[in-house]
């Protein structure tokens, strides 16, 4: 085999980041050609399907909901069947992938959070949101003011607090125009519009 791969070294993640970069770039014949070319030089199946699921979170996520269920079938699907029969799911995936839609938000929200926990103070949780197991925090007020969202109209209690007191609330994930984020976008909307009519 005159194919290079020399497995851990630079040709490798070379090769990885091809891969990776086609199906963000939504090419599937690309993507499907650098999956061919780990597999014939030797690359371990089972550790591309773990980088597609990596893919499917970082490079879909909402914007597809069936993209890590694609990518997980296709890995039990190999693990039954081995190779070559198994390699056929994960090809499957390689062109789901690079097919569907495709968003980064959740990435970016993720990332944000991590960036806004390294100074974010260990603020208590507001009374109404503490959990109540015994008599004493019962009597405390546990939980006395907590509102059952599916007790309210389209199960969501407008201008509720979830956030600590003293802390602003802050928009982490914000859904792109992709795929089912265009319905998380507005159902988030729709939502915000009832937070506004309740301070009228």
């Amino acid at each position: 085999n005159l194919q290079r791969f020399d497995k851990g070294g630079e040709e490798f993640y070379n090769q990885i980041s091809a891969l990776h970069k086609s199906v963000r770039g939504s090419n599937p014949d690309a993507a499907l050609y650098w999956f061919g070319r780990m597999l014939t030089s030797g690359a371990e199946p089972l550790y591309i399907g773990r980088r597609l699921l990596r893919m499917a979170w970082e490079d879909i996520g909402f914007a597809d909901t069936n993209a890590a269920v694609v990518v997980n079938t296709a890995l039990q699907t190999y693990e039954r069947l081995g190779s070559p029969e198994g390699e056929l799911a994960l090809a499957g995936a390689v062109i789901y992938l690079a097919v569907t839609n495709k968003s980064n938000s959740l990435e970016l929200a993720y990332n944000q959070l991590r960036e806004y926990m390294k100074n974010a103070s260990s603020a208590p949780v507001p009374v109404h949101l503490r959990n109540a197991p015994t008599k004493l925090m019962t009597e405390l007020g546990y939980g006395r003011e907590y509102k059952y969202a599916h007790d309210y109209p389209n199960h969501y209690v407008a201008n509720e607090q979830y956030f600590p007191d003293d802390m602003l609330e802050h928009k982490f994930y914000q859904p792109s125009d992709q795929g089912f984020e265009q319905r998380i976008q507005e159902r988030m909307n729709y939502l915000r519009d009832l937070d506004q009519q309740a301070k009228k």
